[in-house]
């Protein structure tokens, strides 16, 4: 026990940094948490104009991932980026994303006329 009565997660049987529940084998065959394969399935962020529950569900969902992410989670969650920033939830998955072991998902720069969240990842990689 640790100070104030609470215990540390033990390690993931599956190789993440903690354990924070259950594990699917799913997206492209990798082992990811579910509550990163849910945000996933969801697709990209939505537009800071679409509707508040919209949004909402959202957040919700980016909330249940905690960080570190693995790598592979890396690489999924790296494709959810929408146009805007969505209220500031484009940078908590941008944060979790750079919290991989192995840093960013993404060998090659990004083209300028590819999201810009892609390339802010990549230039803060770089720094």
């Amino acid at each position: 026990m640790r100070p104030g009565g609470w215990q540390a997660a033990p390690p993931c049987r599956d190789g993440c940094a903690q354990w924070d529940g259950p594990h699917t084998s799913g997206y492209a065959g990798t082992m990811m948490r579910q509550a990163v394969e849910a945000f996933v399935r969801m697709g990209a962020l939505p537009d800071s104009d679409a509707p508040e529950a919209v949004i909402a569900e959202r957040q919700s969902a980016l909330l249940r991932i905690t960080s570190p992410v693995t790598d592979e989670e890396a690489a999924a969650l790296v494709k959810c980026f929408g146009a805007d920033d969505c209220y500031g939830l484009a940078w908590t998955l941008l944060h979790l994303v750079e919290s991989a072991p192995h840093g960013i998902p993404m060998k090659t720069a990004p083209l300028d006329s590819e999201n810009e969240w892609l390339i802010r990842l990549w230039d803060r990689s770089r720094r």
